[in-house]
């Protein structure tokens, strides 16, 4: 429970509740503790948070107090911010989470980005990705371009490939229903979900007698086991182990989707993963063995490398 002096009095300002939640959250240990309040905070008075610092004297309600308590109670224990908010910005949207997927990261929403511009590179080709989708007949999306996001989560790269890609169908795949559950519910929030089909799955090859596709793209699991336990407690108690364990060398979804991932492809299809620190070398070495091409390593914004794409070839 958090200390009687801590949001107990019936009258407490935004300015109080800031001070004493960040005194309480900064003595358990929680990174940025003020900026989590504050973030907490403006989350239950549904105003911006530099709002906040025109409201420092505005009194609290009992329910708010209340609510705000419980928050704080709870990214105490460790609970990510953003399982405790409900949502995330990703790219501009903003997208459901629960504890039933991964928390999306700010570097898969390079990954993202470099899956809208392929297909938009390959667009001139074919067809025109910004046209307006109400030019074409709804039924006739036998010209779309298609895509496989393979280990959905909360469909955050699907649901953003299919706002910016007018002309794109995703198939959205994971092994968890809970997490389709999620994903279905951000298609639908932002509109996508008739060109996104959800499918539950745990192996590329339950895909394969399916139409080919021109972009396989991934955020597997890709953390080793042993380093699990090591992790900070709001990843390693609070995520779900399926989509951060990636096997005995956090290799072991890249590995499938590397063997099997070009069975889904059109000749000259392309593949785009995301990948932990140190990994590049053996995935290269890994790829290139499986008989792919034009096998590229791309940096995150920090200077790491961080996600893979290469070229299949159904002709060799």
């Amino acid at each position: 429970m958090l200390p009687s002096t801590i949001l107990t009095s019936v009258k407490v300002t935004v300015l109080e509740a800031i001070r004493k939640g960040t005194e309480f959250l900064e003595r358990k240990g929680i990174d940025s503790p003020r900026l989590q309040v504050e973030l907490l905070l403006a989350h239950l008075l549904g105003i911006k948070r530099m709002d906040l610092y025109l409201n420092f004297e505005r009194q609290l309600q009992p329910q708010q107090i209340d609510a705000l308590r419980d928050m704080i109670l709870r990214r105490a224990k460790h609970e990510p911010l953003q399982y405790i908010l409900g949502s995330v910005n990703f790219c501009g949207l903003e997208i459901k989470v629960t504890p039933a997927v991964l928390i999306p990261r700010p570097e898969t929403e390079i990954l993202a980005e470099l899956c809208v511009k392929y297909l938009k590179e390959i667009s001139k080709k074919t067809l025109d990705l910004t046209e307006a989708a109400s030019k074409v007949k709804s039924s006739d999306r036998s010209s779309y371009l298609k895509v496989i996001d393979y280990g959905t989560g909360s469909g955050c790269i699907a649901v953003y490939l299919a706002v910016n890609c007018h002309k794109a169908q995703i198939l959205a795949v994971d092994a968890s229903e809970r997490a389709l559950e999620v994903a279905r519910e951000n298609a639908a929030r932002h509109g996508v979900q008739d060109r996104i089909e959800f499918i539950k799955a745990d192996s590329i090859l339950t895909l394969c007698e399916g139409p080919k596709v021109d972009l396989l793209v991934s955020n597997p699991p890709y953390i080793p086991t042993e380093q699990i336990p090591k992790l900070q407690p709001e990843i390693r108690d609070y995520e779900p182990r399926i989509a951060i364990d990636g096997g005995a060398d956090g290799l072991q979804v890249l590995k499938h989707l590397a063997e099997h991932g070009g069975r889904v492809l059109k000749d000259h299809g392309v593949i785009m993963v995301e990948f932990g620190d140190g990994q590049e070398q053996k995935l290269m070495e890994l790829f290139s063995a499986c008989g792919w091409s034009d096998i590229q390593i791309v940096n995150d914004d920090g200077g790491q490398p961080r996600f893979l794409t290469a070229v299949w070839s159904r002709l060799q």
